[in-house]
């Protein structure tokens, strides 16, 4: 008898993309916390930015759509999230290990998740949440000496997190997803640029450090946003929502192979409260309507 080989299904293929989106976006947080020592977290978070800001204007071309006042207002918040996202996520990720700067930042939209709801399943996904997060802290020795204004970063990132979500769909909503994307990049690169140059100088033009910006700007924006694309459009948003909790699983570990970040017991497990609790979240959500409401 013959085996007949069959193709691999949409939501196959959507799964192991958004793997892939994931995947690359933490390769891509490892690979920019090599030139910390070099241009430091607000130099490459300029750089980063920026060439992700080129490389999404040159895709969607943004300039061709006439935004009215309102609009243009919604974009600019929605950059000025971006950009704030991504500087204090950077700063947090120079002083504290990866898998722990993504769980804590992972908080804010799982927060703005829960807050949507009036549900009392959704007490025990705040509760797992709020432990994750006391046992990150670094409050007692078994914390592992985090240090505090990385948390502090990372804390501010999950805010700008949340607030980007929200005006994200706001601006998404208003205007072309591209040219929301694109604009609200620019914006960020305007945001961040002086940060950088304050903290760099120089810096920021040495020609040999362009290979790995450009490839962090590709792994950590161009990239996974377009995986992302795909798989939104392919994969129920429960799906969708589930996928992405494991995330900051996967940064823990990509720290591990990649930066040899070496967690404590208690962080893996404050992670794993984190993803949990983010994992019952989407699982038990009641799908668009509760995006919705987050929204309003």
């Amino acid at each position: 008898m013959s085996r007949r080989l069959t193709k691999p299904g949409p939501v196959t293929v959507a799964v192991l993309t958004l793997l892939v989106a994931m995947a690359s976006i933490q390769t891509g947080a490892s690979l920019a916390k090599r030139v910390f020592p070099v241009l430091g977290a607000a130099g490459a978070t300029a750089l980063r930015v920026f060439f992700a800001a080129l490389i999404l204007a040159a895709v969607f071309r943004p300039w061709r759509q006439r935004l009215t006042r309102q609009e243009l207002l919604s974009v600019l918040i929605y950059g000025a999230a971006l950009g704030g996202m991504n500087l204090t996520f950077y700063l947090a990720l120079e002083r504290i290990p990866l898998g722990i700067a993504v769980a804590i930042e992972f908080t804010g939209p799982l927060a703005l998740a829960i807050l949507s709801t009036r549900r009392p399943i959704d007490f025990l996904w705040a509760l797992l949440a709020v432990a994750g997060i006391l046992l990150i802290l670094p409050l007692t020795e078994t914390s592992g000496a985090l240090d505090w204004l990385g948390v502090f970063w990372a804390l501010v990132a999950a805010t700008c997190w949340a607030l980007y979500i929200l005006f994200g769909q706001r601006a998404g909503g208003a205007v072309h997803g591209g040219t929301a994307a694109s604009l609200g990049m620019l914006t960020a690169a305007v945001l961040v640029l002086p940060f950088g140059v304050a903290h760099a100088g120089a810096k920021l033009l040495d020609v040999s450090l362009l290979p790995i910006i450009l490839g962090v700007a590709v792994l950590s924006s161009a990239l996974p946003y377009s995986l992302e694309m795909y798989a939104l459009k392919a994969l129920p948003t429960r799906t969708f929502g589930i996928l992405m909790s494991v995330e900051p699983a996967l940064a823990a570990l990509s720290g591990l192979l990649l930066l040899n970040e070496r967690l404590s017991g208690t962080q893996w497990a404050a992670i794993g409260c984190i993803v949990l609790a983010s994992v019952g979240s989407a699982a038990t959500s009641r799908g668009p309507a509760e995006v919705a409401a987050a929204a309003s």
